[in-house]
């Protein structure tokens, strides 16, 4: 009697049965036994099968998934297959598909369990003479994965080693769970429930070229957009951020609108709304991406000399200096990274000024020791007095890790004290000034030896002091450590001794002073201007404090490439008109009625709001006139109140 009669008997279903030792097993039924079974007798038993139908008893079914997949097996959930293993590798090792006591089998069995037993051989030598299964009929993964590799390269792009300049450009990233509201997934920022409904804008990105294993992109703008940027500069002459409000109102995703008006609340202090709007201006230009740009690889190139590339760069390093300001030096790092690998020969914003202060915020010493070391022979980053400095700090934070080995930790301690010297060598005028921002009063010995006197800052060219001031305003807090003070005193006290014995390094970094910075490039200029720092924006040259500079595109390259130009405006001074030049210098936003009427300034809005606002502002200056009538009759003034003689 069969295992089935037996539940039968005892009114029991299937599947309610104790759980056991074998209890996680298979048993697989053949025709003959089916047969064997009859119908289902009544209610309380399983469901009636088809004749010549076959199936695998399963008491629990998540242990199908150790099953390995065959051709046209029996049938399985519904679906008719031609033929079953029977076998299941559990750790590596055969088990029998019946339970750990093997049942006697029946005469009318064998036939059947022979044909799966040649059908099993049959499969398994196959496998066998392909290679894509070990001797116990499990797949050896590591052989596959092998395989995979030889023939498609790799089966995850991986960052490559460190001593390849396309690491350091690497981006890291971490990946992000499926964003079930929002269709796109995004890397730079996460669409919020309070942003408008988007709509592409007409921002669009193509692929230029492709050579040397690098990928050169560019934004476009279609002609809708195009309309949108003309009313945006129109709004931007106004000064009025008013007018760049409404524009946002009918296009709510124009990315240089969402970058000024982010401007003009951070300047109100409305930190969370001008983090939004530059998240907002990510994520439109992130919907634009090509498929082939990779934010990651480092391998992708934008052009700044295209005005429509410029907006790229400017949301980056507004977001990155958000996160700098949160506390997340990490991220706000990948985002340095990230814009330095857009152009990094020519750099634009001149993100080796920020870098170095990034990875020491971070406390990822090693990266910016291995920039340098990859970068110091073709870029001369130990120009830089940021570098100079922030190197050997770099090694000797590292010297003080108690998790690294005695031999590495000495060797970095020397390495940092080599190069903190040369740094103070080539950069004397630093040194004051660094203590003084640290509220530390050097001795005598320092202050009185001229080398570091206050003759070696003066004597700085004027880029230099731009440099170095940057750096101070930026990064002296991480010498504030006693730690720190007490190893830069040993090295000051080194450089003395070496200066007082004549060390020909002393007069060939000061010749080597004279000649390099003598001018700062536009890009250390543009740097300045994005940063803030005061005492930077303080030593800039008059040639850039004279001149306008544009939030949304500050310091444009001489060389611009323009794609599309704008339309040539009627000049106020055609028309001859005083009054209305009149009006119009007391009101920018001001247009005579008959004018062509700016885009951006007067539409959503009122079309007599500025006369309006005008002729108001009109009658609180005509209330402060005083009108003189010579005819009237002098009063006597007192004493003293008279006018003088």
């Amino acid at each position: 009697m069969s295992r089935r009669a037996l539940r039968r008997l005892r009114g029991e279903q299937r599947g309610q049965e104790p759980l056991g030792p074998g209890a996680l097993q298979f048993g697989f039924r053949d025709d003959d036994d089916a047969e064997e079974e009859g119908p289902k007798p009544g209610p309380g038993g399983p469901r009636p099968r088809s004749p010549g139908k076959e199936g695998v008893r399963v008491n629990n079914r998540f242990e199908l998934i150790n099953i390995e997949d065959v051709e046209e097996g029996p049938v399985v959930n519904g679906e008719k297959s031609d033929g079953l293993r029977t076998e299941v590798v559990v750790s590596g090792s055969k088990r029998k598909s019946q339970s750990g006591s093997a049942e006697p089998r029946k005469d009318g069995e064998s036939n059947v369990s022979g044909k799966l037993r040649k059908k099993k051989k049959k499969q398994k030598n196959k496998k066998s003479s392909a290679g894509e299964t070990s001797e116990n009929g499990l797949e050896d993964i590591d052989r596959i994965l092998e395989r995979i590799e030889d023939s498609s390269g790799s089966l995850h792009p991986s960052p490559p080693l460190l001593s390849s300049r396309k690491h350091v450009l690497y981006v890291e990233h971490r990946p992000r769970p499926r964003q079930r509201v929002y269709p796109k997934c995004t890397w730079l920022t996460t669409p919020k429930n309070t942003w408008p409904r988007y709509a592409k804008p007409g921002l669009s990105m193509r692929l230029l070229e492709s050579k040397k294993g690098l990928s050169f992109f560019a934004f476009e703008h279609s002609e809708e957009y195009q309309q949108t940027q003309h009313k945006f500069l129109a709004a931007v002459e106004s000064m009025e951020p008013n007018n760049i409000v409404v524009l946002l109102q009918t296009s709510p995703y124009h990315v240089d609108s969402l970058l000024q008006l982010s401007d003009a609340c951070r300047f109100q202090d409305d930190q969370e709304m001008a983090r939004d709007l530059v998240e907002r201006a990510l994520y439109s230009m992130e919907c634009a991406f090509h498929p082939l740009f990779s934010l990651t690889s480092g391998t992708c190139r934008l052009d700044y000399r295209r005005p429509e590339n410029r907006s790229f760069y400017l949301a980056l390093y507004k977001q990155m200096s958000f996160l700098e300001k949160r506390g997340c030096p990490r991220t706000a790092l990948e985002y340095c990274k990230l814009i330095l690998s857009l152009e990094p020969d020519e750099d634009p914003l001149c993100m080796l000024l920020l870098v170095d202060h990034l990875a020491l915020r971070a406390r990822n010493y090693e990266y910016l020791i291995h920039l340098f070391q990859e970068w110091e022979a073709h870029r001369n980053l130990s120009q830089l007095p940021n570098f100079a400095f922030s190197v050997p700090l770099a090694y000797f934070l590292l010297s003080q890790q108690a998790d690294l080995p005695e031999e590495e930790l000495s060797s970095a301690r020397e390495k940092a004290s080599l190069l903190v010297r040369q740094a103070l060598i080539m950069f004397p005028g630093v040194l004051m000034p660094l203590l003084e921002c640290c509220s530390v009063r050097p001795d005598a010995a320092v202050t009185c030896h001229p080398f570091f006197g206050p003759s070696s800052e003066i004597s700085q060219p004027p880029a230099l002091s731009q440099l170095v001031s940057l750096y101070l305003g930026r990064s002296h807090f991480l010498w504030k450590e006693p730690s720190i003070m007490s190893w830069l005193e040993e090295n000051v006290r080194a450089v003395l001794q070496a200066v007082d014995a004549g060390d020909p390094a002393v007069a060939e970094c000061e010749s080597r002073r004279k000649v390099l910075y003598q001018r700062a490039p536009r890009n250390i200029h543009r740097h300045v201007v994005l940063s803030e720092i005061k005492e930077a924006v303080a030593a800039l040259p008059p040639e850039v404090t004279t001149q306008s500079v544009m939030g949304f595109d500050p310091l444009p390259p001489s060389d611009t490439i323009y794609s599309y130009t704008r339309p040539e405006r009627l000049s106020p001074v055609s028309h001859g008109n005083t009054i209305a030049l009149f009006f119009r210098s007391l009101l920018p936003s001001y247009s005579m009625e008959g004018e062509r009427q700016e885009d951006g300034g007067a539409e959503g809005l009122d079309h007599n709001q500025g006369l309006n606002r005008l002729m108001l502002a009109v009658r609180d200056m005509m209330a402060t006139f005083h009108f003189h009538d010579p005819e009237a009759p002098h009063e006597d003034h007192a004493e003293g109140d008279g006018e003088w003689d």
